[in-house]
């Protein structure tokens, strides 16, 4: 007989689209002979807070997934046929929340769930969320140095144009262009005077980056699922910004994978896929030297997928759940073959 698996996928319906993956993604695996059941769990209701934001693991709430689970803009298809559900009964977790996760709450999913096998693993999204992860690969990136006080930033911003990451922001959000004695924050321009009186009595934790010159010709987005490039989208930034970022007003175009960044997915992968994870996005820019660079790695909810299979008319959507299906069966074979030797 095959084996098969009972998934439960958590995600957070608030802000979801029609271009949100998470749709595509759990009726194709519905459809997949080796899943036996696919639920889906929002943590925007309030009869989930006890499970999301008490951390009481008796109390979640389900919707079975069927072959028309689809977005709707009022939610309706995550709020109706709700069942009580038990999160240590089914064999695997799929975390398709968006960022920012809670060390508190990826802490309580593997201490509260050691059975299960979580994509991707709370342990490693919360290591590799941090800017300061990027210092693992710093051969792939632009120079970079962690800046913990004001004189670490302006000895860095001495040597060449820089750009300020919060350790733990994403989306663009909170991301500074230093240069000389002038900071930019999006469009809006201010002294390194009036910066340093803003943060001074704050703790100071950025990744500061050396500002890329060719940051114009676009920020690509990398997509692999366990070590397989799927597919990639180049986001350009809006006239007259440096930030590429769609949440900031760039807009998103299919693009190709080079073979440097080729060669940086071949690095990094085997520290992700050890971290246990195994859906995660690579993003690159123009580096100085006319070489595309290493600029951040995401490990939360990756998207795009439906869209870069529409325009190149590959099986990105079914591909995907191949490999994610048949990651679950390998773990659950080797955790089998583990508790027959205890």
């Amino acid at each position: 007989m095959k084996r098969t698996f009972k998934l439960l996928v958590l995600t957070d319906h608030q802000h979801h689209s029609r271009e949100n993956s998470l749709y595509a993604l759990v009726r194709m695996m519905q459809q997949a002979d080796f899943c036996s059941q696919i639920d889906v769990a929002t943590r925007h209701l309030t009869i989930n807070d006890y499970f999301f934001k008490d951390q009481n693991t008796d109390q979640l709430y389900a919707c079975p997934a069927t072959e028309f689970f689809s977005f709707h803009p009022d939610g309706k298809e995550l709020k109706s046929n709700l069942l009580r559900v038990s999160v240590k009964e089914y064999d695997a977790i799929w975390l398709r929340l968006p960022p920012p996760l809670s060390k508190e709450f990826l802490d309580f999913l593997s201490a509260s769930f050691p059975q299960q096998i979580i994509i991707n693993d709370p342990n490693g999204i919360y290591k590799a969320g941090s800017k300061e992860f990027l210092l693992n690969f710093s051969t792939c990136c632009p120079p970079m140095k962690v800046c913990r006080s004001i004189d670490d930033i302006i000895e860095f911003k001495h040597q060449f144009p820089i750009v300020l990451k919060p350790f733990r922001e994403y989306g663009g959000k909170g991301i500074l262009k230093i240069d000389g004695d002038t900071v930019w924050e999006g469009n809006q321009s201010f002294s390194f005077a009036s910066f340093k009186e803003q943060i001074a009595n704050q703790k100071i934790e950025f990744l500061g980056v050396q500002f890329l010159k060719n940051v114009s010709q676009g920020d690509k987005r990398i997509i692999v699922v366990n070590g397989e490039i799927l597919g990639a989208s180049l986001r350009l930034p809006a006239e007259n910004s440096w930030l590429c970022n769609v949440a900031m007003g760039g807009h998103s175009i299919l693009s190709k994978v080079d073979e440097a960044e080729r060669a940086i997915v071949q690095q990094i992968h085997p520290i992700l896929t050890e971290m246990g994870i195994l859906m995660y996005g690579v993003d690159t820019l123009m580096g100085n030297e006319g070489k595309r660079v290493l600029s951040e790695i995401n490990t939360t909810s990756i998207g795009g997928l439906p869209q870069i299979a529409e325009q190149t008319g590959k099986p990105l959507v079914k591909r995907t759940i191949q490999l994610i299906g048949e990651y679950i069966l390998q773990k659950m074979n080797e955790n089998a073959r583990t508790a027959a030797f205890k």
